[in-house]
């Protein structure tokens, strides 16, 4: 029998999807996370604190490859170190690892982070692959929903997104993780570049709201870096095809738009 794939975060956003691609290309797969879960054809779940280090030397024991996909606002640096160590010892044959785009080049903490955590990677002694990918749909989702609360909306001057549909970054880190390890590989995006006032006014939209918008300014380092586009992908990155639009077609149904109806 094939020796397991391990995948961290298999109950995530992108693990939820990662984990079934496995198992319809006849893999087994064990699934690390925090409070772990019920076994299923295929699957084993193992208890681990990637933060602390607590169970992840047995977890990551006797699996060929790891698909690290965990992650949060903070401490994927340390969560990444211990689970690289673990690798290096039980002798993981690849490791592949999903990061974002713009880690090395937008200063915020959690980037940092992130970028410590592909450092980590990269001089594990692992054979591994890095993939930076954009801001999935679901949570632009999240994000605008949020701000479409508010009795005013404030809107970023400057500030675009390239969000991108998380089944075909899913689609692409098994695609990676059952290849050879390949290193840092192209930068998967979305097909459009949208300002953050045209993802909100999609939203608005589709739910049938109207809110007012206020434009602020993003200060400091941060800001100029959005300015810039520095969160947006390099030349040369892979697209997807899924746009905004049609994830919030299919998010949000048209009969749900219908019943909430008119302005708020």
């Amino acid at each position: 029998m094939n020796a397991p794939i391990l995948v961290t975060g298999g109950t995530g956003t992108l693990g939820r999807l990662v984990v079934p691609l496995l198992r319809d290309a006849g893999h087994p797969v064990r699934v690390l996370s925090r409070r772990g879960g019920r076994p299923a054809d295929g699957v084993e779940h193992v208890t681990a604190d990637l933060l602390t280090g607590a169970g992840v030397d047995p977890a990551v024991r006797g699996v060929g490859t790891v698909l690290h996909l965990a992650g949060g606002p903070k401490g994927d640096d340390v969560a990444t170190r211990h689970l690289v160590d673990a690798a290096r010892r039980a002798d993981v044959r690849h490791l592949a690892f999903i990061s974002v785009v713009g880690a090395d080049r937008v200063p915020l903490a959690w980037l940092r982070s992130k970028r410590d955590a592909e450092r980590a990677v990269a001089g594990s002694g692992v054979p591994w692959t890095t993939l930076r990918a954009a801001q999935f749909h679901d949570l632009t989702l999240t994000m605008v929903e949020k701000m479409a609360k508010l009795p005013v909306v404030p809107v970023p001057g400057g500030l675009r997104l390239q969000p991108v549909d998380a089944r075909e970054v899913a689609v692409r880190m098994v695609e990676l993780a059952l290849g050879a390890p390949a290193g840092l590989v192209p930068e998967l995006a979305g097909p459009r570049v949208y300002g953050l006032d045209e993802l909100v006014t999609g939203y608005l939209t589709a739910v049938g709201r109207r809110r007012l918008r206020l434009p602020v300014r993003l200060p400091g380092r941060a800001g100029r870096a959005y300015r810039n586009g520095d969160n947006l992908t390099r030349p040369g990155a892979t697209l997807g095809v899924r746009t905004w639009e049609a994830f919030l077609a299919e998010r949000l149904p048209q009969p749900a738009v219908e019943a909430r109806g008119g302005a708020a």
